[in-house]
């Protein structure tokens, strides 16, 4: 009988949970019934708007991401409207042929992002607060927009290797660990400045140490936090070469320093007239002087080092472009003769390109935890997928080659320059040395640098003039031809129209 008792009573408990579970099955038909007729009431409300949402369903986008562009496009574009219903997630599935939870991934993000208003038991509405005007354009970009763009800064960007880049920056990413990615030290990743180390012993004669090396964002920001290191020791002012980079004596000035000009004649910065001033700190183009193209003489380099030395100053060395010295020997880095005398400065800028945004610095030991903490005060340390890259780069000797190549192709396109300028505008003057990515040129004497450089860029082609880089008064007239983003043809066309240009003011200019 106990165990008749016990069946009974487990007979019992099964029968109870089956009714409890056919109670639960009726709830649940219920719930699925009258969320039913919501959506197809909520459906037949938003049939009178047609979503348009056509699906590439063998694309590479996910089938959501597609209803999500698909639909905030609309919303922006104010097709779908500030308070308007959609369809259901279930009807839209349906029309759509596509499962319920990507419908419902789309309108979560869209919901995430403000464009759409979801609540429980309520329909999908167009949020009030979405933007539902046509977008504008972009703005316009602060930089000119030439047809045949002739400043000296500009290298060739079309040459980037891009795919080559690619691969070192997958391959990086690849191997790297989690924290390559987190919070950089602020002197740069330790692999960059092993390699670049390396790398500019090697190639650049430079005295290179990873620990007193610094990766800052391009050489501007390199010169700044240096202005402001020295400032901050008691520095008042720097001396700049004249002519020389205009930005520089921005930046310095900017920093708090006053700058001194010093000339510069053919055999690079006129170390004799720098020793006639109080500078304790100069800044100089000692590879190939910017922008007369200069390079200094081997006597001046030996003065210069020693100008540093005898009074404990400091030589701020920007190579700029050291290693595109086509046409002439290399020379080697100053800093590699008095590493605790120079602050060398180097970037990819014309190396690579200027939207890389990399830039590095080899400070003297007793420089470098200043420098240090100006960087980490900034900005924490520059982005570090740029880093990853050029690392991987010079690991596989990318750089080289892509220099080796460069070098050709800017010996061929300065000789283009010149000849073009000989049989087209023959009053201009180049007055450079072979090496770079840009050509100056002396005017005729009462050429008006100004309108000429207006009426240039009328006809499509930006070129800067000397007064832009000469600090003192009575500067030459002349332009800095750059011939480095420029194919061969292109320079050809950009010298005819210059000398177009030229002839509003002398009609016997033009060559034809």
């Amino acid at each position: 009988m106990h165990e008749d008792h016990e069946v009974s009573g487990e007979a019992r408990e099964v029968d109870g949970n089956e009714t409890d579970r056919q109670a639960m099955s009726m709830d649940d038909r219920e719930t699925d019934r009258q969320e039913g007729m919501d959506d197809r009431e909520t459906d037949r409300q938003a049939a009178g708007r047609e979503l348009l949402l056509t699906l590439d369903r063998s694309g590479p986008l996910p089938i959501h991401e597609q209803m999500e562009r698909s639909l905030r496009e609309q919303i922006r574009s104010g097709r779908l409207r500030a308070g308007e219903r959609l369809p259901s997630t279930r009807g839209l599935a349906a029309t759509l042929g596509v499962s319920r939870g990507v419908v419902t991934e789309a309108y979560s993000q869209l919901a995430a992002e403000g464009y759409l208003l979801i609540s429980q038991g309520a329909p999908v509405t167009v949020a009030l607060t979405a933007r539902s005007a046509t977008p504008s354009p972009p703005p316009p970009s602060l930089l000119p927009q030439h047809a045949y763009d002739m400043r000296p800064t500009v290298p060739d960007l079309a040459a980037f290797p891009r795919d080559r880049w690619l691969r070192s920056l997958r391959a990086s990413l690849r191997r790297s660990p989690l924290s390559a990615i987190g919070y950089p030290d602020p002197r740069g990743l330790p692999e960059l400045r092993q390699a670049l180390s390396g790398y500019l012993g090697r190639v650049r004669g430079a005295a290179a140490d990873p620990e007193h090396m610094l990766i800052c964002t391009g050489f501007a920001q390199g010169l700044s936090m240096a202005c402001r290191a020295m400032a901050s020791l008691g520095v008042q002012s720097i001396a700049v070469e004249d002519p020389g980079w205009h930005l520089s004596r921005l930046v310095a000035e900017r920093s708090g320093m006053g700058t001194i000009p010093v000339p510069v004649d053919e055999q690079g910065i006129v170390v004799e007239a720098l020793a006639a001033t109080d500078a304790s700190v100069a800044l100089v183009t000692p590879a190939h002087q910017f922008p007369t193209g200069a390079v200094l003489s081997p006597s001046r380099r030996a003065e210069l080092i020693e100008w540093a030395e005898a009074g404990e100053r400091l030589i701020l060395e920007d190579d700029y472009d050291g290693e595109l010295h086509h046409g002439r020997a290399a020379v080697g880095a100053l800093q590699g003769l008095a590493p605790e005398r120079v602050l060398y400065a180097g970037s990819a800028s014309k190396r690579l390109a200027p939207g890389l945004r990399i830039g590095w610095l080899l400070t003297p030991s007793w420089l470098s935890w200043q420098l240090t903490a100006e960087k980490a005060i900034e900005d924490s340390g520059s982005e570090t997928l740029g880093q990853l890259a050029l690392t991987d780069f010079l690991h596989r000797g990318e750089l080289d080659r892509h220099l080796r190549k460069m070098r050709l192709t800017y010996a061929h396109r300065r000789a283009a320059l010149l000849q073009s300028l000989r049989r087209r505008l023959p009053q201009a003057e180049p007055i450079g040395r072979p090496g770079g990515i840009f050509e100056p040129v002396r005017l005729p004497d009462g050429t008006d640098e100004a309108a000429l450089i207006a009426a240039a860029a009328k006809r499509g082609v930006g070129v800067e003039g000397f007064s832009l880089y000469h600090f003192s008064d009575g500067a030459p007239q002349g332009l800095v031809l750059g011939y480095g983003g420029l194919s061969e043809a292109s320079l050809e066309r950009a010298v005819h129209l210059l000398a177009q240009a030229f002839a509003e003011f002398d009609n016997s200019a033009v060559q034809w």
